[in-house]
């Protein structure tokens, strides 16, 4: 089943751009841990999802959209240079007129005006899935079109094809960023965007800061270097997987699994993403982990709501059985227990099925595997209520 991207903004596009070159790189490593034929199906399996082919070429499925021109022509140049993949010829939609961070002008008056083209270019993209699985909306949370129309686009998704999975992945901003208005426009798209999608995928711009800073050891870090980190993050939770009853066939519904192990209400639908390790290239080769050492980590990233694994609090412990709620215990004392409704782990790697969940995880839903990455790595995903 295909997913259709939406790129909103010159946030959304950046990422989107670096997503696809990811997925369409990993799916084309001839380095993997399975057989030839094994590769063949993961293959498949990508391209089914995320791209379709034009006279021999893979095409994103994915529909630019910009008040700007600047970065959508930027974007569609480099793609096509690659020589790998390309964008399709007309899905991108621009305009002369930014909407200069003002969430209401992207709502309401981009989204209007503008709504009839940008849902023609939407459905064409459509028209060419076999199966359509849903919409994956790449957008940012502090400007004006990313937020505003993002948000109103989101709703008319909604309207129009209500049988089809929206998942959302908004980029949070900076806590000290260079949009005066940037908590505003915020709020406004959480509060719109609740009523209108099936799942928000968060991603904290001050979190992968400082993975960069921390992990991988960047000294001067740009946007495309946190770009990329999404990208790896967003691949590891996209790319294929088997299913963790022991199956050999790729999963065919991506959003509708992720949906169904961690959205267990309506009203409860913010996800996050933890991925471990993150390091650089240049250091792989010196890296060895084990899947207990890994486990190890992750469960208590996840017990003390740690985003990466530097730095992780060893000393919070979940409450034992027989204490007050927390709710109701002494203030005097921080306790950052977390608190998700829902998990699911993705383990990808060398021997991934040695990899034992069971001791270390009672609660947590069962895994979804793959045997694709050369480093052992997994992504954990959570869902989680939003902030009172």
């Amino acid at each position: 089943m295909s997913i259709v991207t939406v790129q909103l903004g010159q946030c959304g596009n950046q990422i989107g751009f670096e997503v696809f070159d990811a997925l369409f790189t990993d799916s084309q490593c001839s380095q993997g841990l399975c057989s030839k034929r094994e590769n063949g199906a993961y293959q498949a399996s990508c391209r089914e999802r995320f791209f379709r082919e034009e006279n021999g070429v893979p095409i994103a499925r994915a529909v630019l959209v910009d008040m700007e021109p600047k970065v959508i022509n930027h974007m569609l140049s480099k793609a096509a240079q690659s020589g790998q993949w390309k964008y399709g010829q007309h899905a991108y939609f621009c305009q002369k007129q930014g909407s200069g961070n003002n969430w209401a002008y992207g709502y309401s008056v981009h989204g209007p005006k503008h709504k009839e083209s940008i849902m023609n270019l939407i459905q064409k993209e459509v028209e060419k899935c076999d199966s359509l699985n849903g919409f994956f909306i790449i957008m940012s949370m502090a400007g004006g079109t990313g937020s505003g129309l993002g948000a109103f686009l989101t709703q008319q998704l909604q309207d129009h094809y209500s049988n089809a999975l929206k998942m959302n992945q908004i980029i949070w901003p900076y806590g000290t960023g260079e949009v005066i208005v940037q908590n505003y426009n915020s709020i406004l798209t959480l509060s719109h965007l609740y009523r209108s999608s099936d799942a928000l995928l968060v991603h904290e711009n001050d979190a992968i800061h400082k993975i960069c800073a921390k992990l991988m050891n960047i000294k001067q870090i740009s946007f495309r270097d946190l770009n990329q980190v999404l990208a790896h993050q967003l691949g590891s939770v996209f790319q294929p997987t088997y299913s963790g009853e022991g199956s050999c066939h790729y999963r065919r519904n991506p959003l509708g699994d992720l949906m169904e192990n961690l959205v267990p209400h309506p009203e409860f639908k913010m996800l996050g993403v933890r991925n471990i390790p993150q390091m650089s290239e240049n250091s792989l080769p010196y890296s060895a982990f084990t899947w207990a050492g890994l486990l190890k980590h992750l469960r208590q990233m996840l017990i003390s709501h740690a985003k990466m694994e530097e730095g992780i609090d060893w000393q919070v412990q979940p409450p034992l059985p027989g204490l007050p709620p927390l709710g109701k215990m002494s203030l005097t004392r921080e306790q950052r227990f977390n608190t998700s409704l829902a998990n699911l782990v993705i383990l990808r790697g060398r021997d991934v099925q040695s990899a034992n969940l069971e001791p270390n995880t009672p609660a947590w839903l069962p895994a979804v595997e793959s045997h694709r990455t050369e480093p052992a790595w997994w992504a954990h995903l959570e869902s989680s209520t939003p902030a009172g």
